[in-house]
């Protein structure tokens, strides 16, 4: 037999489909919930259910669910009267049992509230009711901030320029349901469909935003003086880096984990004629796929000979095909065997963008995903990384010769 605990569960499972039939108009009542006719072989236990779902009906409260009985010959405990179906008839009954008859009532305000201002919300509406819950009291701000992107659709201000009179950090801290409200309010030529989620929400609605920094390492004395009126470490935003014009040849991208020996790396660099160094941030090399200058340089990439290092390594040459890996192979990973530590799982075993040895490589690293490998740019020492930048100049002059 249906227990009190299973009919307010199975209650607030329909809560849901109750407030879309206030959207839709849509008869909900009477809603009967389904139970179990089966009863239990023991006679006691059997009157305490059926005593306790009585106890809890509107025959004993005046609201809640009604009971309809039936005569039934059980088995073992012969004729019985016991609940045929169990059903709510109205909308008070229903929103007592479960205690929500001021939540419905803001529901239901609200609602009307949104879609006086914005009609074509309706769908939205009966797709998400409980989202309008979850926002009760903050209806008026959120519809103001889509009044306003409907007035000034993509308006290149930093959210905190906006003038819509919220709290200062509003828009901020309610990103997702605004993102969920502005695919609806909005028409389809004001959004940038290339950007989805709620982090990029500023460039979704054409906000502007805290670009990204990219730090470079000017390698070339001739390039820093005659272009760039003598600075060799420049930080500048992914906007401003995609327009840069650095006539180099060479462009050497260091991983970076805010690591400060990994820094240390690319701040020691020696001079190097017609080069660049970039002090990447691992998976924000993605930061650098816009930049179209970069696309006839040579392009060089260390990172960490681990899953991830690989990983990025795969990433980036996904934007430039001519990005060579350097100290990335079995020869530096052996040569520093003794500092290997334990590097981290991941859950694919081939990654598109490696050449063979590469792949080989990740695999080997990778091992059983127990006992994965991981060697640190920390780790290699200043001498060996010269030489190997030093083998790649000497090989790239004589190839010219």
């Amino acid at each position: 037999m249906i227990t009190i605990i299973e009919i307010k569960r199975k209650s607030e499972n329909l809560y849901s489909e109750y407030l879309k039939s206030i959207i839709s108009g849509e008869s909900f009542f009477p809603k009967t919930i389904r139970s179990d006719k089966s009863v239990s072989n023991d006679f006691n236990e059997m009157r305490n259910e059926l005593a306790e779902v009585i106890e809890h009906s509107k025959d004993r409260k005046s609201f809640g669910y009604t009971i309809t009985y039936k005569q039934v010959n059980t088995r073992k405990h012969k004729i019985q009267s016991l609940p045929e179906e169990i059903s709510f008839q109205c909308a008070t009954d229903y929103l007592k049992f479960l205690h929500k008859e001021k939540e419905a009532e803001n529901f239901k305000n609200n609602a009307n509230e949104i879609l006086t201002r914005f009609p074509n919300l309706i769908e939205w509406i009966k797709k998400y009711p409980k989202k309008i819950i979850e926002n009760c009291g903050k209806w008026k701000s959120l519809l103001d901030v889509c009044s306003y992107f409907t007035r000034y659709p993509k308006p290149n201000l930093y959210i905190r320029e906006l003038p819509v009179k919220v709290h200062t950090k509003f828009i901020e801290n309610h990103k997702a349901i605004l993102l969920d409200l502005l695919n609806v309010v909005l028409q389809t030529d004001n959004i940038n469909h290339e950007y989805t989620t709620t982090k990029d929400f500023e460039k979704r609605f054409g906000l502007k935003f805290n670009q990204s920094q990219i730090r470079l390492k000017i390698l070339d004395t001739n390039i820093s003086q005659n272009h760039l009126s003598g600075l060799t470490d420049i930080e500048v935003t992914e906007e401003e880096f995609i327009k840069l014009q650095v006539p180099c040849d060479k462009v050497f991208i260091f991983e970076n984990k805010t690591n400060f020996s990994n820094l240390m790396n690319f701040l020691t660099l020696p001079k190097l004629e017609n080069a660049i160094g970039i002090f990447g941030s691992g998976y924000k090399v993605a930061d650098l796929k816009n930049a179209l200058w970069l696309k006839d340089k040579d392009i060089y990439y260390w990172g960490d000979i681990d899953t991830h290092g690989l990983q990025i390594l795969s990433q980036i040459r996904g934007y430039f095909r001519q990005t060579k890996s350097i100290m990335m192979d079995f020869e530096t990973l052996n040569t520093f065997k003794e500092d290997w530590g334990r590097g981290e799982s991941i859950n694919v075993n081939v990654l598109p963008n490696l050449y063979p040895s590469e792949q080989e490589l990740f695999l080997f690293v990778k091992a059983d995903n127990l006992n994965t490998i991981r060697l640190e740019q920390e780790k290699i020492g200043h001498e060996y990384v010269l030489k190997q930048i030093t083998k790649i100049f000497s090989s790239e002059f004589q190839r010219k010769q």
